[in-house]
C-alpha cells in the first residue's frame, strides 16, 4: 500500500518523500552555503509537491558531494549555519526533515553524520555513521550507537547511512530498539545498484520494518550517483522506486507503522525479529534464548578474528590515497 504515492492519505499513514538530490561539487565555504540553500529550497518544493508529506529525506553527501575532502573550512557543526538553515526550513514548511553533514571532529577525522529535525525545527535525532565505506571513506567510525525516536505521527524512527545497511546487524539493532521505519541515506554509485536493492528489501523483511532509502543522483563530472530512491514495506515488497538517474526527483509513498505493529504482534511464520531470540519455541517453552553465534561472543570480547584474517590484503585507505593511520579507535589526534 502506498496511497498512490501518498496522495490518498489514511488516518494512520506516514507520508515519506525521498529526494534524489543532484550530486554537488563543494570545495569552498561559498560552495557549502550555496548547496545549503539548494537543500532549503527543495524542502519547500517537497511541501508544495505534496501537502500530506510528513517527512522529507535527503541523501548522504547532500552538502559535500563525493570528494571525501576533510578540509576543516567546509566541515559542519551542530550549532553551525547549515543546521540552523535546515531547522528554519522544517519549521517554515511544517515538515520533518532528514539531512546529511560531514561533521568537524576536534579529536580526529570528521564524522559522517545525519540528523532528523521535526516540523517545529527541533533537532530530534543525531547519528554518526558506524561503518564508513572503507577503503574509500576517511570518516571517523561513529560512537553514538543507533538512536530511535518518536517520529511523525508517533512512528518509531531510526537512521543509518549508506554502507551501514550492508550489515544485517545494523537493521536488526534498529528494529530491536523499536524502529518501525528505518531511513538509509547514501551516496552510492551505479556498481552498487543490485546490492542496494536486495539489502533494502532484506533489511525490511528480516525485521518486519519499513525501509526508506535514497542515494545521491547524477554526475559531478567524475562520479555518477544512482538515485534509486526506494521504500520497502515490512514484508520486503517495494512500494515505491525512483527512476534511476533522474536528479531531484522526489519519490513519495504512504507507509503504515500501525500495520508494522500488527505484524510484529500477530505473525507466526517469519516473525524473524522475535524468533531470533526464541529458537524452536514449538519444542521448548519460550524457545531457546541463548546466543549460539561465535562471532557475537568474540566481537563483544574484543577478539573478533576471521579464519582468513591474515590473508586480507586491504586493511587501510592507502589504496585510495589516504595515509595509513597510527591512532587507535578512541584515541585523540596528536
Amino acid at each position: 500500500m502506498n496511497g498512490l504515492g501518498g496522495l490518498n492519505k489514511s488516518d494512520n499513514g506516514v507520508g515519506i518523500g525521498l529526494v534524489q538530490l543532484q550530486l554537488p561539487t563543494t570545495v569552498t565555504p561559498d560552495d557549502l552555503a550555496r548547496q545549503t540553500q539548494v537543500i532549503v529550497d527543495l524542502v519547500g518544493k517537497a511541501r508544495r509537491n505534496q501537502p500530506g508529506m510528513d517527512l522529507v529525506v535527503f541523501p548522504e553527501y547532500a552538502l559535500h558531494g563525493l570528494s571525501m575532502d576533510t578540509n576543516p573550512a567546509i566541515m559542519c557543526r551542530l550549532d553551525g549555519p547549515e543546521i540552523a538553515a535546515f531547522r528554519a526550513a522544517c519549521r517554515a514548511n511544517r515538515i520533518w526533515g532528514c539531512f546529511s553533514i560531514m561533521e568537524f571532529n576536534p579529536s580526529g577525522n570528521p564524522y559522517n553524520s545525519g540528523v532528523v529535525i521535526d516540523d517545529t525545527g527541533e533537532l530530534r535525532l543525531y547519528y554518526r555513521k558506524m561503518h564508513p565505506w572503507v577503503p574509500v571513506e576517511p570518516w571517523e567510525p561513529g560512537d553514538l550507537g543507533i538512536p530511535v525516536i518518536d517520529g511523525p505521527k508517533g512512528a518509531k524512527l531510526a537512521l543509518i547511512i549508506c554502507h551501514d545497511g550492508m550489515f544485517p546487524e545494523m537493521a536488526r539493532e534498529c528494529a530491536y530498539k523499536g524502529a518501525e521505519i528505518m531511513i538509509r541515506t547514501a551516496g552510492y554509485t551505479a556498481p552498487i545498484r543490485d546490492a542496494w536493492r536486495f539489502t533494502n528489501q532484506a533489511n525490511a523483511f528480516c525485521n518486519l520494518m519499513v525501509t526508506a532509502s535514497v542515494c545521491m543522483c547524477g554526475s559531478d563530472g567524475t562520479f555518477d550517483s544512482m538515485g534509486e530512491g526506494m521504500i520497502c514495506n515490512f514484508d520486503g515488497s517495494i512500494i515505491a522506486h525512483g527512476t534511476a538517474g533522474r536528479a531531484n526527483e522526489i519519490i513519495t509513498a504512504e507507509v503504515r507503522p500501525d500495520l508494522v505493529r500488527e505484524a510484529r504482534l500477530g505473525w507466526g511464520v517469519e516473525n524473524n525479529i522475535y524468533q531470533f531470540g526464541h529458537r524452536g519455541y514449538v519444542a521448548v517453552a519460550g524457545g531457546a534464548g541463548d546466543a549460539p553465534y561465535t562471532y557475537m561472543h568474540d566481537l563483544a570480547a574484543g577478539r573478533y578474528r576471521l579464519p582468513w584474517e591474515d590473508g586480507v590484503r586491504v586493511t587501510d585507505g592507502t589504496s585510495c590515497g589516504f595515509a595509513a593511520p597510527n591512532r587507535r579507535y578512541g584515541e585523540k589526534s596528536a
